[in-house]
């Protein structure tokens, strides 16, 4: 059995800021430029995953995912809030598994494997009602 991380609130706001860095790095590279972020509107499991709802230059807004898993991106019209965007990744990932089984290729085999289980930690997070009540 594996020990849980134990973290000081230092530094999980640390890990918190550098996957804000994470995020907005990853939209950069996509050509993306981030304005602002809503925090009311995101969530965070530390030192798993860091879910961002952010807006860009432009207007746009997206949900941004990262942590302990690929990071990734969706506009904000695929779910009304972070707990459906959760489902949405998981979803979505679980697909673009299937598709790279498809490709028989042992690199894409392996991270089809690792989307699907990333696909499964989210949609059990998604599931799971005690991390969405409200405190």
């Amino acid at each position: 059995m594996t020990e849980a991380i134990q973290m000081t609130e230092e530094q999980q706001q640390q890990w918190i800021k550098t996957q804000y860095q994470v995020a907005t790095k990853y939209l950069a590279e996509k050509g993306v430029v981030t304005q602002s972020v809503q925090v009311e509107e995101s969530r965070y499991l530390v030192p798993i995953l860091a879910l961002w709802k952010l807006t860009s230059i432009d207007g746009n807004k997206f949900w941004v995912l990262c942590g302990d898993l690929p990071s990734d991106h969706s506009g904000v019209d695929v779910a009304p809030n972070a707990r459906e965007a959760l489902r949405h990744f998981s979803l979505k990932w679980q697909m673009q598994a299937e598709n790279l089984l498809q490709a028989n290729n042992e690199e894409q085999n392996k991270f089809a494997h690792l989307l699907i289980g990333r696909a499964d930690g989210l949609y059990k997070l998604f599931n799971n009602e005690s991390l969405w009540q409200s405190k």
